[in-house]
């Protein structure tokens, strides 16, 4: 049985770590050099570096915290924000990443996907889809959820495998900050449509949520939330423990 990840995430704004509801109402949470640094060492199989307002503001991605960020840590680290160009991946990878994040690049430039995982390899490029219920579709965002590309979300993703997309970080606009569970009949959507990993994002407001994601959803390879792991609502090492205790097998 596959072991199932732990991934606290970090929504970077200004050099500091932010978080909001429904991609709303940011508010200043830490450090983000600090809080990797925390997760790194309490149990986190994975950590993700969003700059989230950097494709929003037309600018790239903040080189400096993240060189630090990743010369803290000893997990894998997923960066995104303001990736729309190969050169992009190359000055990220090169700053400690070990996997690369694309979303708004990629609606832009979808030849993107396929462009970096024939340079760097599937399992390097991450797509990470921001999806909203319209009108009863599930619908791809960009620029941070502020932009409806129109697009259906579940063909996109089957689009983005074919051509080199490695790893799938769905976020749910709809249950992002709610704290109600994860967006489970989304990601059974994402999750039969594709054979590579599945993130699931947005909603995880308890350990029961993430007991509740992976029996209902085996096919789904990882949980990542940001707010609870932050204010300390949930300890990744409880949080592992009582997943292990339900059958589920993760890295303790």
């Amino acid at each position: 049985m596959i072991t199932k990840r732990i991934i606290p995430c970090l929504d970077v704004k200004d050099g500091r770590v932010v978080k909001g509801v429904n991609f709303l109402g940011l508010a200043d949470v830490s450090s983000p050099i600090k809080l990797a640094e925390f997760y790194s060492s309490c149990g986190a199989d994975e950590l993700v570096f969003y700059d989230i307002t950097a494709s929003a503001e037309g600018r790239k991605l903040f080189t400096d915290i993240l060189t630090e960020v990743a010369s803290k840590i000893f997990i894998p680290l997923t960066v995104g924000g303001g990736i729309n160009t190969v050169d992009d991946f190359d000055r990220v990878l090169k700053c400690g990443a070990d996997k690369v994040s694309v979303n708004s690049g990629a609606i832009r430039n979808p030849d993107l996907v396929r462009e970096a995982a024939l340079k760097y390899g599937d399992q390097c490029v991450v797509l990470s889809a921001d999806i909203k219920r319209v009108d009863g579709e599930f619908r791809v965002f960009a620029k941070g959820g502020r932009e409806d590309t129109g697009m259906e979300a579940i063909s996109w993703i089957k689009k983005c495998v074919g051509m080199g997309a490695g790893e799938i970080v769905v976020n749910s606009i709809d249950t992002d900050g709610v704290k109600q569970g994860f967006d489970l009949e989304m990601l059974e959507a994402v999750c039969d449509a594709v054979n590579v990993p599945v993130i699931a994002s947005g909603g995880a407001g308890g350990i029961d949520d993430f007991t509740k994601l992976f029996k209902a959803l085996p096919k789904v390879d990882a949980g990542l939330a940001a707010s609870i792991f932050h204010f300390g609502e949930v300890q990744i090492k409880d949080l592992k423990q009582n997943l292990r205790n339900n059958g589920i097998v993760v890295r303790l």
